[in-house]
C-alpha cells in the first residue's frame, strides 16, 4: 500500500503543474495531515479493481495581518505638505540666486572716499548739534514720544549708529515709544536728520498696538494674539491683556519701561510720497525732526 500510495502522490503533482496550477505562498503554521488508506473489504473481485481511498488534505490556520487604514483627509494634507515644501524650495533658491547676483557689485575708489568724507561730515554736524540748547517746553502737555527711523545707511558716522541702537531703532521705518525725558532729547538732538518723532495722540497708540502690535519672549517673537502671554510676562505688574498696554503706554504710567521692552520695535510700512526731502527738518519742508501732533498723520500713512 505505501508504494501504492507514494504513486498516487506522485501522480496528482504531475497533474497540477500540466494544468499549470499556482499555489499560494500562503504561511503554513501547522503541518500537513493525511488520513491514512482504510483496506477494502474482501471481495472476489481482482487486485486491480481495488479503489483507492480519497487523501483528504486538512490546510492550516493562516495569519492575515490587518491593512493599515489611513483616512483620506490625512493623505490629502502629506500631498499639500510635501507640495508646498517643494514650492518653498525652490523660491528659498531663487531668493539666494538672485541675492548673490544682486550683492556682486564692484565698487570703485571714489565711492569709498565718498563714503568716508559722508561719514567724518556727519560726525561734525552731530557735535554741532549737541551743542544747542534743548528745548524741553515743546513738551511739557505730554511725557509720551513715537519715534520713527526714516533714514540712514551706508552715510551714518558709527557714532550715530550706536546712538540709534540705543533708541532700538536698528532698521528703517520703525518706530518706538520713549518717555520724553533730557537723555532722550540729548539723542534726539544728535540724530535728529535720521528720525521723525511727535507726541501720538490715544488712537495712534492704539492703532499701533493692535495692528502692529509684536510681544519678545525669552528672545523668540509672538503675536499680541493671546492675552495669556501678557498675563505670563507682565502679570506680576497687575497689566494681564492687551488694553492695560494700551492704557499704560497712552499714560506713561508707572511700568512704562517694561512694557516697552516686552513689545518689539513696529515695523511700519514705507509712506508712498510721503517724504519730501532727505535729513531737511521738518519745519523747514522736509521730513525729520520734530513733528508735534502732525505725527499722527505720519503714521496713519505707514500703519
Amino acid at each position: 500500500m505505501g508504494l501504492i500510495l507514494s504513486l498516487y502522490l506522485i501522480y496528482g503533482l504531475q497533474l497540477q503543474s500540466d494544468e499549470n496550477l499556482k499555489i499560494s505562498p500562503l504561511r503554513i503554521t501547522k503541518p500537513l495531515l493525511a488520513v491514512s488508506p482504510v483496506p477494502a473489504p474482501h471481495s472476489s473481485s481482482t487486485s486491480s479493481s481495488r479503489i483507492l481511498p480519497v487523501i483528504p488534505i486538512i490546510m492550516a490556520d493562516v495569519e492575515q495581518k490587518p491593512l493599515n487604514y489611513v483616512s483620506e483627509i490625512v493623505l490629502k494634507k502629506r500631498k499639500n505638505n510635501e507640495d508646498w515644501a517643494i514650492r518653498r524650495k525652490e523660491q528659498l533658491e531663487q531668493r539666494v540666486k538672485k541675492s548673490k547676483s544682486d550683492n556682486f557689485v564692484i565698487k570703485k575708489p571714489e565711492q569709498f572716499i565718498r563714503d568716508f568724507r559722508d561719514r567724518e561730515t556727519d560726525l561734525i554736524k552731530m557735535k554741532h548739534r549737541s551743542k544747542r540748547p534743548i528745548k524741553e517746553s515743546n513738551f511739557s502737555q505730554s511725557k509720551l514720544l513715537f519715534i520713527i527711523r526714516i533714514q540712514g545707511k551706508s552715510d551714518m558716522h558709527p557714532q550715530t549708529r550706536k546712538l540709534l541702537y540705543s533708541l532700538r531703532l536698528r532698521r528703517m521705518f520703525t518706530g518706538v515709544f520713549v518717555k520724553a525725558n533730557a537723555r532722550v532729547l540729548d539723542i534726539l538732538q544728535k540724530v535728529e536728520p535720521y528720525v521723525t518723532y511727535g507726541i501720538p495722540n490715544l488712537k495712534s497708540v492704539n492703532e499701533l498696538i493692535y495692528k502692529k502690535g509684536l510681544a519678545k519672549i525669552n528672545k523668540q517673537i509672538y503675536p499680541l494674539t493671546d492675552n495669556n502671554i501678557i498675563e505670563q510676562a507682565l502679570g506680576e505688574h497687575k497689566i494681564i491683556c492687551i488694553e492695560d498696554i494700551v492704557s499704560e503706554i497712552a499714560n506713561v504710567g508707572p511700568h512704562f519701561k517694561e512694557v516697552c521692552h516686552f513689545l518689539c520695535p513696529f515695523n511700519l510700512n514705507k509712506p508712498e510720497k510721503a517724504l519730501q526731502g532727505k535729513k531737511k527738518p521738518f519745519r523747514d519742508g522736509g521730513d525729520s525732526g520734530n513733528r508735534g501732533d502732525l505725527i499722527n498723520e505720519f503714521i496713519n500713512k505707514m500703519n
